[in-house]
């Protein structure tokens, strides 16, 4: 049995002119435990809105999505936060920390709506992840006392410290320079193999796409596969994606247009609003505030 399945699913939106843009089209995809799927696409291609159908936040106008063989759609609001709070971690490029408080704080956010022992003991298991992605010594940091790459590492044990089934990873280098942006995929991939879940990486580089067993092309709200592993398969995924001819020697080296400008720049802390810190586990009455930073994620 898949884990999230979709089925001809298509994202639509009515503009103020009347007319309809169409954001995604009959997508098919199924993903089971232990999976990694990496989709590649170009800014404003529907990335995100893809990540939000299979992580529960959004419906789709068309088609219908399925989280380990029961149909989302048919699901009532508590129950759908209650299923996507236990079983859904996200992680965001802009790593969404909650400014001014201490990286542990931050990564037990989301057992603040567990219940009985989880609760109780939301501290030190939120710790004992911290200590898991490195981060150890600065529990007691907060998110301006912490590099790019360590507070990626905090987003990333906030995502996963109710251990989630599904781990959906929206450009999760797009931040950080080459060097650390290997090591956070190391450490995504490390630890979702450990929890046997499955790992969506959404990205425009194809380095990280190559990190993933299988991979998928979105273009024009369209979604197919293609194998980063075949022979010359770069340079041809780099080709359509970029609409250029690409050179064969160039296959190795070719990353596409949208990569960061100054790869060295430390980020900038995110001061996002405390209501993003962990969305995938807020009970039904915060979903408004919810809904409107994961979207514009």
């Amino acid at each position: 049995m898949s884990l999230v399945r979709l089925e001809g699913v298509a994202k639509h939106v009515i503009l103020p002119d009347d007319s309809r843009l169409d954001i995604l089209r009959d997508i098919d995809l199924a993903i089971a435990a232990g999976d990694h799927v990496a989709i590649v696409g170009r800014s404003g291609s529907g990335k995100s809105t893809l990540l939000n159908l299979m992580g529960m936040l959004d419906r789709p106008s068309d088609g219908a999505v399925w989280f380990r063989g029961e149909p989302v759609r048919k699901m009532r609001a508590g129950k759908l936060d209650k299923l996507r709070g236990r079983n859904v971690g996200f992680v965001f490029q802009q790593f969404n920390l909650l400014a001014g408080r201490t990286a542990l704080e931050n990564v037990a956010m989301p057992l603040g709506y567990a219940s009985g022992r989880a609760f109780w003991n939301r501290n030190r298991t939120a710790a004992a992840m911290l200590e898991r992605v490195g981060l150890g010594h600065r529990i007691e940091s907060t998110p301006e006392q912490l590099s790019g790459g360590e507070q990626q590492r905090v987003a990333i044990a906030r995502a996963l410290v109710r251990r989630p089934a599904l781990i959906l990873a929206d450009e999760p280098t797009g931040a950080l320079d080459v060097e650390t942006g290997g090591s956070v995929m190391e450490l995504l991939d490390e630890i979702a193999s450990e929890a046997e879940a499955a790992l969506v990486t959404i990205t425009h580089d194809l380095h990280v796409a190559a990190r993933a067993r299988r991979h998928y092309r979105l273009e024009a709200g369209v979604l197919t596969p293609f194998d980063l592993t075949a022979p010359d398969a770069g340079a041809a995924a780099a080709a359509a994606y970029d609409r250029v001819e690409l050179a064969p020697e160039l296959a190795e080296s070719v990353a596409p247009a949208e990569s960061m400008e100054d790869p060295d720049a430390a980020p900038q802390p995110d001061g996002a609003p405390e209501a993003a810190a962990s969305l995938s586990d807020a009970p039904a009455g915060d979903r408004a505030t919810e809904d409107t930073v994961e979207v514009a994620s």
